[in-house]
């Protein structure tokens, strides 16, 4: 028997697809419950004729969950830096919103918790624009989910 028709060979290849509908159908809840939720935000928005800042930023916080769906379907990589700008987003949402019962030594954990991952963000660019992964250079990205 070859090894391309072995039991073992065609489980993987079974593991494999399913996984990536396990894993189309995961990112598509959150794309459809985010965008629930952003509605909902919307509506509350247009319902109390005001938009605060912290609306604001909860907004900015469902498109870049948003944004980094798209990412992944359109690279079929996730960059790390996706999550650590919605991390920052969400300290910073934290902190205006609860800026009166915050302690100033809160303020200043929140605050240094937003710049250390600033810093992140900042040496993972500089990580990959300087030492890139050899198949950054020599394969174009895969595009998962698309039929050619």
């Amino acid at each position: 028997m070859t090894p391309e028709g072995s039991l073992l060979h065609r489980a993987r290849g079974a593991f494999k697809y399913g996984l990536e509908w396990i894993e189309f159908f995961g990112l598509a809840v959150i794309g459809v419950a985010t965008s629930i939720a952003m509605g909902e935000e919307v509506l509350a928005m247009w319902q109390n004729n005001r938009v605060t800042l912290t609306d604001l930023l909860l907004m900015f916080l469902f498109l870049e969950v948003l944004t980094m769906i798209a990412q992944y379907f359109k690279s079929g990589q996730l960059p790390v830096r996706f999550p650590l700008y919605i991390g920052m987003v969400a300290l910073a949402r934290y902190l205006i919103l609860d800026l009166k019962e915050l302690t100033e030594w809160r303020m200043l954990a929140i605050s240094a918790a937003i710049l250390l991952l600033a810093i992140g963000v900042l040496v993972i660019r500089y990580g990959h624009v300087r030492y890139p992964y050899n198949e950054d250079r020599d394969t174009p990205p895969k595009k998962p989910y698309v039929r050619e």
